[in-house]
């Protein structure tokens, strides 16, 4: 891996900026996660294509840009009306929103009720006022050691979501968490956590947006804890400008009996990587990931995902599909770990490419790592183009190909966004594919 010298990295000027700041104020614990968050970042640096893991994405855009914190006593507001767009349709919610990475109160709401003990916040005010509740599971998820971007994401964490269930709680509908993005150069480093207890239940979306046609790096982790007999529904759904910059982590453990599902929509950014790690950490366990990604242009789209068996009697199942246009290029690696006498285990993997143009280009990589000997696991990755026989079939009865194309490759993404269990955000990615489709110029005549 190829240093940063610290001296020309301007992550550690602003770092050291901010730890005389804006950092003096927290508890010594996350003064000294931050420190050594930092310290690992600048060893280490970002990633290079030398590595596996980042064989197939070059971060050297990111890492030689001058993105920097938006500082904490300026919040760019704007009338409410503008993220009208991204509220699924609904009123009423538990919504966080998030201006540049900062927690803006004016646009975000509460339901009126949520069950005792419930808390949805955002992080900076709870370590503010609790840190005790968050010392315990900061970072414990999602250790900042074998990458960088989680490094860099510790050491400047400033806000996020925090959203904790007691034992059997449910909170009725979702948790919606909205990130904005609208400045040129913003560093946007989010933070959040979730922790759900024994035997409750909880559903969250996050959305990365931007306004402007801004080149912004969004840099985020989410940790997640999902206890026994306790089930975590997660929606990312990344629909960032063509100038944006998305790196995203989301780490999960699983518990006893306890379920975790995964849906993941890519649509925007310049460059973007989404890691997913899934931990079935005791017997009884299950997860199901579910992902789609839609890129034209000279866009990259980069998913990396890990399922890790580490117990018994755990089952996994995973579905990605991508379709590619223009010059793009997709990278999908799923890899799933069976260790040692994690025996019964049942996994299924499996990833599927649509190509559309001669010039877009797919690495796919699905990977079994079994080292338990009563398993069944499964999978496979396929990459093709429109078949000349569906689309003579169309042009046979009188439709225009420009529709017909249209029609199989919508069908080829409503396969995977049929899964999503609740209408309103169902319908709201139905429209956001059928909008990117069009945009692409895959249309042609009205489907």
């Amino acid at each position: 891996m190829t240093r940063i010298p610290i001296e020309a990295n301007p992550y550690i000027e602003n770092f050291d900026i901010l730890e005389k700041t804006e950092f003096a104020k927290d508890p010594p614990w996350f003064r000294s996660l931050r420190k050594a968050a930092i310290s690992h970042f600048a060893e280490k640096g970002f990633p290079t294509t030398r590595e596996e893991e980042w064989r197939f994405t070059s971060v050297s855009s990111i890492a030689t840009a001058s993105f920097k914190p938006v500082p904490a006593n300026r919040k760019d507001l704007f009338a409410s009306g503008k993220i009208e767009p991204f509220l699924f349709g609904l009123k009423e919610c538990a919504r966080l929103v998030f201006v540049n990475g900062l927690y803006c109160e004016m646009l975000s709401q509460m339901p009126p009720r949520l069950p005792s003990r419930v808390r949805v916040e955002n992080l900076a005010r709870v370590l503010e006022e609790s840190p005790d509740l968050v010392e315990g599971h900061l970072a414990r998820y999602a250790p900042y050691g074998n990458n960088g971007f989680s490094a860099l994401n510790t050491a400047f964490i400033r806000d996020g979501a925090y959203v904790f269930l007691p034992r059997g709680a449910e909170i009725e509908g979702f948790v919606h968490l909205l990130f904005v993005g609208d400045r040129n150069e913003a560093l946007a480093n989010v933070r959040n956590l979730i922790v759900a207890e024994r035997g409750s239940r909880v559903a969250i979306v996050e959305s990365f947006v931007s306004l402007e046609d801004s080149a912004h790096f969004t840099n985020t982790v989410t940790e997640i804890q999902v206890a026994g007999d306790a089930s975590v529904d997660h929606y990312k759904i990344q629909n960032e400008s063509s100038r944006a910059f998305h790196i995203g982590t989301t780490e999960v453990n699983v518990g006893k009996d306890s379920r975790f599902s995964s849906f993941s929509l890519s649509a925007g950014s310049r460059l973007a990587r989404n890691n997913l790690n899934v931990c079935l950490d005791a017997p009884g366990g299950e997860c199901a990931l579910y992902g789609l990604y839609l890129l034209s242009g000279s866009q990259h789209i980069d998913n990396h995902t890990m399922i890790t068996h580490a117990k018994p009697y755990c089952n996994s199942r995973e579905f990605y599909k991508g379709i590619v246009d223009e010059k793009s290029r997709a990278v999908f690696n799923g890899r799933v770990v069976v260790v040692k006498d994690a025996q019964k285990t049942d996994a299924r993997q499996t990833n599927k490419n649509l190509l559309l143009s001669d010039a877009a280009h797919v690495n796919a990589k699905p990977q079994l790592e079994i080292f338990a000997d009563d398993v069944k696991c499964t999978h496979g990755a396929t990459v093709g183009q429109l078949d000349e026989e569906a689309l003579f079939y169309f042009k046979s009865r009188g439709i225009g190909e420009g529709a017909a194309r249209a029609l199989i490759t919508y069908g080829f993404a409503k396969e995977v966004v049929a899964r999503v269990p609740v209408e309103p955000i169902r319908l709201h990615l139905d429209r956001l594919v059928l909008r990117k489709l069009k945009q692409e110029g895959k249309g042609g005549e009205e489907m």
